[in-house]
């Protein structure tokens, strides 16, 4: 499934229309539309402000519930993250765009070896 047809698959599954994640997001409802349409590929960026706007965690637009990534960990909490893995989110969301990238970066570079 494409990202378009499951972003917009999730909206009307919450019953929203482009005009509340305009609202929620800030994007232009042109641009919303235009994603839905697979006209455009939303950044990275652009995703987690839409997930926020769907009230899903950020991989809930890759994958369905019944798809969710398996982690194996007991101690996964309810959005299928280990509390290790929380703390990086809780930790990138506090910095800033610059921040990431450097970051981005450093591991592409490290991956690279």
């Amino acid at each position: 499934m494409l990202i378009a047809e499951r972003l917009r698959q999730l909206r009307e599954d919450k019953k929203l229309s482009q005009g509340d994640i305009e609202k929620r997001t800030g994007l232009k409802r042109c641009y919303i539309s235009r994603v839905e349409n697979g006209h455009t590929v939303p950044a990275l960026e652009t995703l987690e402000k839409w997930a926020r706007a769907l009230e899903l965690p950020l991989y809930a637009l890759f994958y369905g519930v019944e798809h969710a990534p398996e982690h194996g960990a007991k101690s996964a909490g309810p959005a299928g993250m280990t509390p290790y893995e929380r703390r990086w989110v809780r930790l990138l969301a506090r910095m800033d765009e610059r921040g990431r990238l450097l970051l981005l970066h450093v591991a592409q570079r490290m991956a690279r070896r």
